[in-house]
């Protein structure tokens, strides 16, 4: 199930950027500003990227079907690689591409104070969307975890992505102002093209860095250690277990964790006996962490009882 804290977060970006969007492509029309059409196509992918977000969301919280026995949970991992990838492919690379368009018809932007005005206003928008984002997030962030090794340790793209976003957007905004000034001081419009690439070069760098973080959730990353260690405590406190091997761990989605045991149990157990210490275990692991949906019990001391003699 998606949390509700993160569709707010996304929602606060993507009526932020619709409207800054408009407002850049006002501004680059009048100005003629390449660093503020760069923005403006920034805006735009942003607010791409936020409903596709929102649909990786939805179709995580599909549950299992006859061909996706898991449920649908890493649906939100491979859209936010997708946003990831727009973001360099679109974001990055038409910024760059701006910039150096904009060398051939090299004459300074007009109405800089169109620009610094508009600029302001999305920088109080991006700001606000920020503030949004990052106060969402710290909801969910554990008091014991620092900001930055949250978002590092975070298995929810949908939240951390759009801090990314927004921080971006912001340096991003001030990039371009920088070239709007440079360029009407000096009255040299390279500026303005250099700041644009600056921008581009800039996106780029935020997509890989996403692309490396939801890489590891889609290819599949285990519960945190803490976790780990938690449930393999659990199992090992029940008396009916002798020796148990660590617990394999895999977050099927940000609130779906499957995990799989190897246990021997007592010597001389009936299988109804064996059967109430497993359900035991798996009560008592979904009660400390609720996140865990699908466990599975590989019980050696079964293995061993059903054999007859004939079998070995």
């Amino acid at each position: 199930m998606a949390d509700s804290s993160n569709k707010v977060s996304i929602y606060a970006a993507m009526a932020a950027n619709m409207g800054i969007a408009i407002a850049k492509f006002v501004g680059a029309s009048i100005s003629g500003s390449s660093a503020m059409l760069a923005e403006g196509f920034h805006s735009v992918v942003d607010t791409a990227n936020e409903v596709l977000l929102l649909y990786g969301l939805k179709r995580s919280e599909l549950g299992p079907d006859s061909r996706h026995p898991l449920g649908h949970g890493q649906e939100l991992y491979f859209w936010s690689l997708v946003v990831a990838i727009l973001i360099f492919s679109v974001g990055g690379g038409f910024s760059i591409y701006e910039g150096i368009h904009s060398f051939e018809n090299s004459e300074p932007s007009s109405n800089a104070l169109i620009s610094y005005s508009v600029l302001a206003i999305a920088a109080v928008f991006e700001g606000i969307a920020l503030i949004v984002s990052v106060r969402e997030f710290n909801k969910q962030r554990p008091d014991n975890v620092g900001f930055i090794k949250a978002i590092r340790r975070s298995k929810d793209p949908s939240s951390f992505i759009v801090i990314f976003e927004d921080a971006a957007a912001l340096v991003g905004l001030l990039i371009a102002f920088a070239g709007v000034f440079l360029s009407q001081s000096t009255g040299n419009a390279m500026y303005d093209g250099i700041a644009s690439i600056i921008i581009g070069i800039l996106l780029i760098v935020v997509a890989t860095v996403l692309v490396l973080e939801t890489k590891g959730l889609l290819i599949g990353e285990s519960a945190f250690p803490e976790v780990q260690q938690s449930i393999y405590g659990i199992v090992q406190s029940d008396k009916a277990v002798t020796k148990a091997e660590h617990p394999i761990t895999l977050h099927i989605g940000p609130k779906d964790i499957m995990v799989a045991l190897n246990i021997e149990f007592q010597d001389g157990l009936t299988s109804d006996e064996i059967e109430f210490a497993v359900r035991n275990i798996e009560n008592a692991i979904r009660d400390t962490h609720p996140d865990v949906q699908r466990i599975f019990v590989e019980a050696a001391a079964i293995r061993t009882q059903e054999m007859t003699p004939q079998e070995i």
